[in-house]
């Protein structure tokens, strides 16, 4: 390269390569500054699953504050034409005229081929059964299933056993509901033994009502308004009803009141308790920290089952009787040192901060520096650990309620309420599964809630982002 080719390169690169001037008063950040809460309401917003549980939150406050004011159904009202109902089933009743007794004849006659059969339609109101006679019976026993019978797991309940051999009818009018039943008749030696085969059939039972029953139940005004062959629509229950016709969906709204009081007022306020003697103990530290902490361990080791039933006694709680009031003393009291030991190492840290020695030789207060400066900077700790509190809250509420501990029937919450349910779980499942449901999606929401909010708190995640 020639001297002059370089120095024409030279002048070249000075005025390509000239340095932008930038003007520093009128320059603005291209991002807006966000304070620790709008930043963590951001993270929070990202994370789905955490973001979505707390709109499952706010939906389970607003079913439990405003659902009772739009399904205005008195929870332990009865009605006993849609017992252990579940959802979506046939809620209509056919008008028949009223009971008259029985005299054994039968509009349909059983066969060789058939030798059981319905002398009329089932209903609520009767099934009447007519069969052939067994060689050498002298009597017959009757039973009644829900269920197909099968000799390994017994042919259901005896509703009724016949001691002549030529009566071969039976009527059975023992708490009907419109459902399929299964009626076995099993003929009986002279000793009143079992023996031979048995003969089944299957009843499908369709709702009726009288015109009387109608007016009673307030589906008419008056009986002229009911006459012999009309369908009458009985009450809505969006969930079905429970084993005493009492509306699940009602209840549900209810239970709710007293198993998120539970769930939210005992951890408020031992979470309370906890940041007093938490911050307490980390700001005095020393043997005053040792010796509180020692009193803490203490309480963790306490059994809560134990206390509970004595604090059952103390307030004067008998049998049968809801123990609200014990169970949110004894979670109050035995529940704050997890949340006191996650402040006082907070505290702990947070005291030998630079800005917290500058406050002290300012002239600062301990109060002030308590409340000021350590105690809002342990608010991501706090709301973390109240989350999770939560559905731990719940859970021990339903747990106690399940086995009697609790809330006592009539007074509904969920535990209660799986309590009873599991009572028929086999043959009316959704009695169990909905406030097991309401149980799983309010824990699970209250968790992936804490998991969003610690990540979203934590600064630790901002500084790996």
């Amino acid at each position: 390269m020639t001297a002059a080719s370089s120095l024409r390169t030279d002048a070249r690169t000075a005025i390509d390569f000239e340095p932008i001037k930038v003007d520093r008063a009128t320059a603005t950040l291209t991002r807006p500054s966000l304070s620790y809460w709008q930043d963590a309401w951001l993270r929070l917003e990202r994370n789905r699953r955490a973001f979505y549980s707390l709109y499952l939150i706010a939906g389970l406050l607003a079913f439990t504050i405003v659902g009772p004011a739009l399904w205005r159904v008195d929870p332990a009202a009865q009605d006993l034409d849609q017992v252990s109902e579940p959802p979506g089933a046939d809620r209509t009743a056919v008008v028949v005229a009223a009971y008259a007794p029985w005299d054994g004849s039968a509009a349909q006659a059983p066969t060789p081929e058939r030798p059981i059969a319905l002398a009329d339609p089932a209903t609520t109101q009767a099934v009447r059964l007519v069969w052939l006679p067994v060689a050498n019976a002298h009597g017959y026993r009757v039973y009644r299933n829900i269920f197909a019978p099968d000799p390994r797991y017994g042919l259901g309940l005896p509703i009724g056993a016949i001691e002549r051999a030529d009566v071969v009818s039976f009527e059975d009018r023992l708490d009907l509901a419109a459902r399929r039943y299964w009626y076995t008749v099993v003929a009986l030696d002279r000793d009143g033994n079992e023996q031979g085969e048995w003969l089944t059939i299957e009843a499908r039972v369709a709702r009726v009502v009288t015109p009387y029953q109608a007016v009673q139940t307030g589906l008419v005004a008056s009986e002229a308004d009911a006459p012999v062959g009309t369908v009458l629509s009985l009450p809505l229950h969006p969930l079905g009803t429970d084993y005493l016709g009492r509306d699940l969906l009602a209840r549900l709204m209810h239970g709710a009141r007293v198993s998120l009081f539970i769930g939210l007022v005992a951890p408020a306020l031992y979470v309370l308790l906890g940041i007093a003697y938490g911050s307490v103990a980390g700001f005095l530290a020393g043997r005053v920290d040792q010796l509180l902490m020692r009193f803490a361990d203490f309480v963790v080791a306490l059994p809560f089952l134990l206390f509970m039933i004595l604090f059952k006694i103390a307030f004067g709680i008998g049998p049968g009787e809801s123990g609200i009031v014990p169970m949110l003393v004894a979670l109050v009291l035995l529940g704050w040192p997890t949340t006191a030991r996650l402040v006082r190492g907070q505290i702990l840290q947070i005291r030998e901060e630079g800005y917290i020695g500058a406050s002290r030789l300012l002239g600062s207060s301990t109060g002030y520096l308590v409340f000021r400066h350590m105690i809002p900077n342990t608010l991501g700790v706090i709301l973390v650990t109240l989350t999770f509190a939560v559905p731990s809250a719940i859970f021990t509420e339903a747990f106690l309620s399940f086995i009697g501990m609790g809330v006592a029937p009539p007074t509904p919450s969920w535990g209660s309420m799986c309590n009873e349910g599991t009572k028929t779980m086999l043959a009316h499942p959704h009695e169990l599964i909905f406030p097991a449901l309401f149980i799983s999606m309010t824990v699970l929401a209250f968790n992936l809630l804490g998991d969003g909010l610690r990540d979203a708190l934590d600064a630790r995640m901002r500084a790996r982002e």
